[in-house]
């Protein structure tokens, strides 16, 4: 191996030796640059594909179907699910808007509100949580891997199992979670402006293939039938909490594109482009419930047993072939949702962790080996379910993160904003010692009074009274709370230096006619101040 291999030089990106944003190019590099007009490629129609490819997945099918468990009707889980998805609709689109038109990526967006190293705060705790879920994700993938190899080779079943029982995984287990991570792998090179396209395709083979096995389910069992609820309804105060859970649970699915979307409307044609997110997120995800209650509740009625899991489900049939396009189908569904929500959300924050040297690929690939093997999710599934529902009630933190970039934006700064200064650690957003107060005393509040049910939710033992009634609406608790006093706070405190008169973009800055960052950076004459004004200035 050469000897260069292994020099910090070998691994410096060669398109963040010279940055366009920030005092000198260790504070950006091309993936974390806002994105230029021939990178905005993003139409309506991606949006619809990119969310219609989000709402199938395994996970939206569970959490619609388990809601029956817990004593709901079906005609009481919809309403829930379709005002929960509502509710982030809306958010999606206040934080999607933002991005759509700064051209930035959640975690420079997140400087402006935060401070500028109080910014890492999010960004690191993100890193971790996309990581494990990348992880899980991957090792769910594996078990359709597993349904479509017995489809073919129905033997895969008796392979016998060298692996010790301390391992937690079988030989079959572990060959088919190599092969899924193997298959997924390729689409982590690809950019975010192109993986589009495979958001497409997911778009349009998934919802067919669901499509066909709710149109089985009420063939096989009649609707009037299988849409019996599944358990006794709850009534009163226990119909009301349970209602509100399931409610909380609809609105956490996807509590993290909320914060995070600015990552991916950052490369809209226009903001127009992305509002559509607004009707095609609760439409698709209330369809996919419904289809997830369906299908379940008709295999209770088939099987006598409630299979929420569908692949447990699909493990049932007796047509092979049916099993196999099923089993490809949420193979297709996994991938999505583990790029769309983990490997491209954990590589966008490396960026801006280490602009030098990791730009959205290597992120990508530094998560896939990370969050796929060091990590050992299977491990984590069979020995630690405290954590997964750690992870799980994460969304008592990101309620918060998104009130506070909601009101940070709309409210406080009225859209007024400097991008170039959200690259700058001396720039107008170092607030104080880059942490700005009023956000950390805004997640001090809304975020205190939840920890007591989240830590019940992790240890149910730990006794905390009417406290875990509150977690059951964590990420309402935190979104409004966080809106309300980062709002009041900024306004009885306002950051004067934080103000504009108008917004400063990033088209705003000519590079073709001014001097390069760097160029800038090195003249002794000007103080940190009067250079930043020479960068983000356009040129007369």
């Amino acid at each position: 191996m050469s000897p260069k291999f292994f020099r910090r030089s070998y691994w410096t990106l060669s398109e963040g030796r010279v940055a366009k944003f920030g005092p000198s190019s260790r504070w950006s590099n091309k993936d974390m640059d806002p994105v230029p007009p021939e990178g905005r490629t993003w139409t309506t129609w991606d949006f619809v594909a990119y969310w219609i490819s989000d709402a199938t997945n395994a996970a939206v099918w569970q959490l619609a179907s388990s809601m029956l468990a817990v004593g709901l009707s079906w005609r009481q889980a919809l309403p829930a699910i379709a005002i929960g998805n509502t509710i982030i609709a809306a958010v999606v689109v206040l934080n999607g808007t933002t991005g759509a038109r700064l051209h930035v990526a959640f975690p420079v967006l997140n400087r402006s509100s935060f401070g500028f190293w109080f910014s890492y705060f999010s960004v690191v705790s993100r890193v971790v949580l996309a990581m494990f879920w990348f992880g899980i994700q991957t090792y769910t993938g594996s078990e359709c891997i597993y349904q479509m190899l017995k489809a073919i080779w129905p033997s895969v079943a008796h392979i016998p199992n060298r692996l010790p029982e301390s391992s937690h995984i079988t030989t079959v287990g572990l060959m088919c979670y190599f092969l899924y991570w193997l298959v997924q792998l390729p689409l982590m090179f690809i950019s975010p402006q192109n993986i589009r396209y495979f958001f497409n395709v997911k778009g349009t083979l998934v919802p067919i293939a669901w499509l066909s096995m709710l149109i089985w389910s009420f063939v096989k069992v009649p609707a009037s039938s299988s849409l019996e609820p599944l358990h006794t309804s709850l009534h009163g105060s226990d119909l009301s909490w349970a209602w509100l859970s399931a409610l909380n649970s609809a609105l956490g699915i996807y509590a993290t594109l909320s914060v995070n979307i600015p990552d991916f409307t950052r490369y809209a044609k226009n903001e127009k482009a992305q509002y559509i997110q607004l009707f095609i997120i609760p439409v698709s995800f209330t369809l996919i419930g419904f289809t997830g209650i369906a299908v379940t509740s008709a295999g209770e009625k088939l099987y006598g047993e409630i299979l929420w899991d569908p692949l447990s489900l699909i493990d049932k049939w007796d047509n092979r072939a049916a099993a196999f396009f099923a089993s490809f189908s949420f193979i297709l569904a996994t991938i999505g949702t583990n790029i769309s929500a983990n490997s491209l959300s954990a590589a966008n924050d490396m960026t801006v962790l280490f602009p030098n040297y990791i730009n959205i690929r290597r992120g990508q690939i530094i998560c896939a080996f990370i969050g796929g093997w060091a990590l050992c999710p299977w491990e984590i599934l069979s020995s630690a379910p405290g954590f997964l529902s750690f992870m799980s009630g994460y969304t008592v933190f990101l309620g918060p993160f998104a009130g506070i970039m909601v009101a940070d934006y709309w409210i406080v700064h009225k859209c007024k904003v400097d991008v170039p200064a959200m690259y700058d650690p001396n720039g107008r957003y170092q607030y104080w010692k880059g942490i700005n107060w009023r956000a950390a005393l805004t997640l001090l509040v809304s975020i205190t009074p939840t920890m007591p049910g989240l830590i019940n939710n992790i240890n149910p033992k730990v006794p905390v009274g009417n406290a875990s009634f509150l977690f059951n609406i964590a990420w309402l608790y935190g979104f409004f709370c966080s809106l309300t006093v980062y709002s009041i706070l900024s306004k009885v405190f306002p950051a004067h230096e934080t103000f504009l008169d108008k917004a400063i973009l990033s088209d705003d800055v000519d590079f073709d006619t001014s001097e390069s960052v760097d160029e800038i950076s090195s003249q002794p004459d000007l103080d940190d101040k009067s250079r930043t004004k020479e960068i983000i200035l356009p040129v007369p």
